[in-house]
Formats: C-alpha cells, structure tokens, sequence
C-alpha cells in the first residue's frame, strides 16, 4: 500500500536551506530532515541527490512515495501516527538500496552528559563522546559525537559512506559545541573521520579525538570498533583497592614493547613478557605511551589518539588481555600518560575545528619550540575533561595500576625551555603554570578517588616543592616522584673511575639528604640509554669484569637506597650498544656466562627486595633508614633499612677496585649476621670474594651502634647482611 503527498501542500523550505541540506553544512539538519509532524500526518524529508525515486517504507508495512523538491531533497506526506520508517532509493544505472534514516532519531546523547562536559566534570567522557556501536531506540547503529566549539557545521565520512559526509551532517546540541548522529544499521569495523566546517568556511577533516580503535600507523583514519573482552583478574583488582602501593614492594621493568622483542603482539607479549618478568622478579611492567601515536621513533610521546591503544600490535582487547595475564602473574601494570603535548599533524588534535581548541592560542603558552609540539589549554574545563577522563580511561577500562606522568617540569613552569621575551606570567607576575598546577592536582585526586590501590607517578626534574604532597594539603598530589637528581649524581659518580671515586664521595651520597623529601623512585630509565649516552654498561670504566662488577654493584646499591626503583630493559643483563627502538634488545649476549650472572644477580635483587619489608615498608620516612658507615677514603658507604616492625637490613657498597679487608662497622646487634646478598658471588659473575656466608657481630660499640664487626667487602661489589636470631 503507497501513500501520496495529500492535496495541500507541504510546509516548504527556503532555496537556501535546501542547499545547506544537501551540501551537509547545516548546523542542524535534524530540525528540517526526517519525520516532522503536520496536519493529519507527518511530512518526511531524505536527501538522496542520485535517486530516480526514493520511498519511505514503514513499519507497518506501507509505502509512501516521497517526490523529488529540488538539488536531491525529497519530501512526502505519511498519514496518521508516527513510527518508525526505513528509505528506499532506485537508481537508473545501480541496485536500489534500503537504508535506516539518521534524521528520524532523537539525540543519543544525553543532556546531563553534555552538560557535566560543559562543566568539566563529566569523569567517563568516553562513555558517550565518540564513536558508540549500540542500540539506540531499539535500533542497531552508530552514534557519533564529537566536541567542536568553533565549527559552522560537522559530518561524518567514512568507509560506510564511500567518504562523502553530506548524507550526515551531524546536528549542533548545544552552545557547548557537541556535535551528534545516529546512523542505524552500521556495525563495527568501518574507518571514519570527522568533516569539519571551520569559521573561515573550509572543511578539514580530523581524527576522532575519542576514538579508542585506529587503523594502524601509518594510516590516520579512526575505527568502529566493540570490546568483547571479559576481565579475569578480579582477585588482583580486589587486591589492589586495599593495598597502598606507596608502603609496598615495587621494582619496575620499563618496556618499549615495540623493541623488546620486535614483531611481537599484544598476545605474543602476554606469553613471553609475563614469563620473562616472572623469571626476573620485577614487580612491575612500565610500558612507554601505547596510546595510538604517528611517529614511531617518538617511542608514543607524540599522541594523536589518547583514548585509542595503538593498533601497531592488535585490538584493545588485545592489550587488556596482555594486562590480564600480568595481573593473573601477580605483575602490576603502570604506562606512561603524556598530557603535557601533543603533535601538529594537521589531521589530529591541532587546530582541530579550525581554531585553537586542545592547544592554547597563544604561541606563548600553547607551543613547545623545542619539540614542535602543543600544549594543551589547562584553563579551558573541556579540554582538562579530556585529560582527567583520559587518565580514569586507562585505569578503569584497561586496569592499568598506575600512570607514569611525562614531562611535569614542562607544564608547571612557564618560562620552561623558553626564553625571556618568550612567555608570559601568571597573574600574579611569577613564572608557574596555575592552571596546568591546578590541573594535575585535579587528575591525581580524581585518579585516586576513584580508584583506591593505584599509584601517579610524576617524572618531574626541578625542586618543584610538594610534588608528592596531597592535593588538598597544596600539594601536586602525586603518589611517586622521579628522583633524577639521585640518577644525574650516582650515574656521574660511577662513571669515575674508582681510583678518583674519593673525590667525589659526596655524589653518591648526597641524595641521602633529601631522601625524604619527596616520595621517590629511583629511575635508570630509557632516556639514559639514547642519543650518544651509551648503555648502562657502556657508562662504566674499566675493562669487562670491572663494568660488569661496576653494574653489579650500581644496582645493589640502587635495590638498597629509600625509594622505589625502575630499570630500562636490557639493562638487567649488560646490554652493550646504547637502545635503539629501530631493533631489538642484545638478547645474544646472555650467551656469555658473565651477562648471565648479572641478569642472576637482578632476579636475586628483586626476590630477596619484595621478600624484605626493611627494603621498602618505610622508604618515605626517615624512620627507615640509618647510617652505620661513609668513607670516601676506602669508597665505602653503608647504612641499616628498617621494617615498621624494627627488622633491620645492613646494606654496605664498595665502588672502590680492591677489596677491604678488616673493616669493622657498627651494628644493632651482636651475633650472626648472613649475607642474603653478595654482588661478587661467583654465580652473579663475581670474584667469589666474600665472609663465608656470615659476619659475627660481638657487643662492642662503634659508630654509635651498640655492636659491631669486621668483615670482608669485595670490590665493585655490594653486600646485605640479615640478623639470624639465636635459636
């Protein structure tokens, strides 16, 4: 049964607002396109420019017959209650086609989310900005929004629609510049991007800034994508929301997963990257940026999709089964986050609806010189909902436990790499970045409130006070702070030669005096071991023995030093040649036995560290650490890592090139005390040099402490020495 337009006529459109129609830039196509009811009915209009007839067919079964009005819109008349329609068009020279119409839908978004967003504080943006496969008046489809303030109109290209946006121009919801469609009928898998109409009148098309599926690099175009992914770590999630991170064991395993082992998988990695963690102890895995990024030599510290998993090593779901399998391996997860730039690639965030949008428009605040990169606009609510919803993106959706934040020093400091006719200050004529101060105060509370056990971690460079301190106290709010000051100084200091080593004692010690300033960890990150500095191997004098004991020791020391650690891969074996992401790791060198005594040496560092409370229960107070020796003479330093329970560590380091014999130190108490760890054992590549397995402290003062011994220390070499109670 057809139904035809009725005698009067129907309500008619200005010539004008045809044309925008039909060339998909008008701001709101919804108002004039799809079903708008009129006396007795509802009038239906479709733009359909190649058709030769187009019907709408409705759920009733009946027909009605839509006549063409002029450059491809057509129009009809459907008697009697509204419901829902689908449009066929006949074509001369090509099959008819029957599609839904995204012209008949209410908006999939909701007011309230638009209206939090407007407000900053719409915590799960990704839940509706976007690209959204779902129903929608129970209908399957797509919904599309996207966030463009400046634009006269947006639309929707893509593999669906052979590129050609005009059949979805998207509507304009509000004065917050949220852009919406439905499109029914469409599923996963297609690419899409955003056409947008900018103030000057060009279409520029753009990246979904939401998108959390992407083609893989070097392709630019976003994906309809589905997680059908069903999380099997309940047990560590459990886990983690009642332990505290900062008062526990954490040796991280920094990993660029692209070099690690190239032409791994999300899930080859899940196999081999879990075995390998396990084997070596470390407690944790810290991934560079696998946020999706153009340029692989930027190692994902240039970001263009931030809510989207690079696709260079499989689907989303792919990594959260990576994570998974480490959460199920007892492994912790941390990743690098980078809000502090973003690149210029014209088909991304710069510029995005034609004006500044993410970035701020004054060069002065809104570009880094140095790295041809932009600075996102902390002041505008919209853009730092981006950003902390990004940050509680990859902790709830990914159960990532913790995110390592890039470059802090060069959002809180205006005049960062800069010089002085080369920004601008604060309004209080200083040189902080209040509302970048204000915005990382703001993602570490939310981060933390929402999602109790996890950790934030600030690579932050400068004496910036309270990086660590909460955010309610004035504090920045992090969780751990990179102690660079402690990696510059002790990575000078064994980089002398251990006949000049005295005379420069106080590099090794110095960062004893801050210790507990901050809540630190201690970085040999992958930023050591690029662009001519070497290897970490590669920074030690002497001959092969000699750096190798050189490393041996460094670690020792490093395990045994308040703060948490993080080591770069490759360096737990002696990688030789400085990182490059362009290959993979040295992995043949573990064929000499020495490099095996290391990579040893490292799984006993970390086995006897998690299983050693001194080591890491107080490593933010005081209260955990006592010295018990400093000779700059003999380059020997020593001290006692305290448990909350008073079980005590001694820890003793020579960087010095021959042993020491006789050297009598001060301990709490006398009798027996064991070696739990010897650097130069013969099993880590070392001398064999040592004191049998034991010390006997006897009640004798010295230094202070109530007992003392003397003992035997290798060199190069690092010794901790447990009290064996008497049975």
């Amino acid at each position: 049964m057809t139904s035809t337009t009725p005698g009067a006529a129907l309500p008619e459109l200005h010539p004008d607002h045809i044309l925008s129609l039909v060339e998909g830039r008008h701001p709101h196509p919804h108002d004039a396109l799809g079903a708008h009811p009129v006396e007795g009915g509802w009038v239906i209009r479709a733009i359909r420019p190649l058709a030769q007839a187009v019907t709408a067919v409705r759920a009733d079964g009946t027909e009605v017959a839509l006549n063409h009005v002029q450059d491809g819109l057509w129009h009809g008349f459907a008697p009697g209650e509204g419901q829902a329609y689908e449009l066929r068009a006949d074509y001369s020279d090509a099959p008819s086609h029957t599609s839904g119409d995204p012209y008949r839908f209410v908006p999939s978004v909701g007011e309230i989310d638009v209206y939090l967003f407007g407000e900053g504080r719409s915590e799960q943006l990704w839940h509706w900005l976007g690209a959204h496969h779902r129903p929608h008046e129970d209908v399957d489809g797509v919904a599309f929004s996207v966030w463009a303030p400046h634009a006269q109109a947006a639309r929707v290209v893509g593999d669906f629609n052979g590129w050609v946006g005009a059949r979805h121009a998207m509507r304009r919801l509000s004065d917050q510049g949220v852009w919406e469609i439905f499109v029914p009928g469409l599923g996963a898998g297609d690419n899409y991007k955003f056409e947008i109409l900018t103030p000057e009148g060009h279409w520029v098309t753009r990246a979904d800034p939401m998108a959390r599926y992407t083609e893989v690099p070097p392709s630019t175009a976003s994906k309809i994508g589905d997680t059908i992914y069903a999380w099997t770590d309940d047990e560590w999630m459990r886990a983690r929301a009642a332990t505290d991170p900062h008062q526990g064991p954490m040796s991280i395993y920094e990993v660029h997963l692209g070099s690690w082992r190239p032409g791994l998988s999300y899930r080859d990695a899940a196999e081999q990257l879990v075995d390998y963690v396990r084997e070596t102890g470390f407690t944790h895995v810290e991934f560079l940026p696998l946020s999706e990024h153009p340029f692989g030599g930027s190692w994902g510290y240039q970001v263009t999709g931030y809510y989207a998993p690079t696709a260079r090593f499989g689907h989303p779901d792919d990594l959260k089964f990576l994570i998974d399998t480490l959460h199920r391996a007892g492994i912790g997860v941390i990743m690098d986050w980078v809000p502090g730039h973003f690149p210029k690639d014209e088909w991304a965030l710069a510029k995005f609806d034609g004006q500044a949008l993410y970035e701020h428009s004054d060069p002065r605040l809104g570009e880094h010189m140095d790295w041809g990169t932009l600075i996102f606009n902390y002041g505008d609510s919209q853009v730092r909902n981006f950003l902390v919803a990004n940050a509680l993106y990859w902790l709830e959706e990914f159960h990532v436990d913790g995110l390592r934040v890039d470059a802090v020093a060069s959002m809180i400091y205006l005049d960062y790499s800069r010089d002085e006719d080369q920004w601008v200050p604060n309004r209080h004529g200083g040189r902080e970045n209040l509302e970048a101060i204000s915005f990382l105060q703001e993602v570490n509370a939310t981060a933390y409130k929402r999602n109790p056990g996890i950790v934030m971690i600030a690579e932050e460079s400068t004496s910036f006070p309270g990086v660590t301190r909460p955010s309610d106290q004035g504090g920045l709010g992090f969780g751990l702070k990179w102690n660079m000051g402690w990696m510059h100084d002790t990575l000078s200091y064994i980089g002398e030669d251990p006949m000049w080593r005295s005379h420069h004692h106080n590099e090794i010690t110095f960062s004893f005096v801050y210790a507990f300033s901050e809540n630190f960890l201690l970085p040999i990150s992958h930023d050591e071991v690029v662009h001519g500095k070497g290897s970490l191997l590669g920074k030690m004098p002497g001959d092969q023995w000699q750096k190798l004991a050189n490393v041996r020791a460094y670690l020792a020391f490093m395990w045994s030093h308040p703060g948490k650690q993080l080591l770069f891969m490759g360096s737990e074996f002696g990688q030789p040649s400085e990182w490059s992401e362009q290959r993979g790791l040295d992995w043949w060198i573990l064929d000499q036995p020495v490099h095996q005594g290391l990579h040893r040496l490292v799984g006993a560092l970390n086995r006897v560290y998690a299983a050693t409370p001194a080591l890491w229960e107080q490593d933010n107070s005081s209260d955990g650490l006592e010295w018990i020796t400093s000779s700059s003479e003999s380059n020997v330093l020593g001290f006692l890592r305290v448990a909350r329970d008073g079980t005590k560590l001694a820890c003793l380091v020579n960087f010095g090139g021959n042993p020491v014999d006789g050297y009598r130190v001060g301990l709490p108490e006398a009798g027996r005390w064991v070696e739990v760890l010897n650097t130069d054992a013969a099993e880590f590549g070392g001398s064999g040099v040592g004191n049998f397995g034991a010390v006997t402290a006897v009640a004798e003062p010295w230094d202070d402490k109530p007992a003392s011994a003397t003992l035997t220390i290798p060199p190069l070499a690092g010794l901790w020495l447990r009290h064996e109670p008497e049975a």
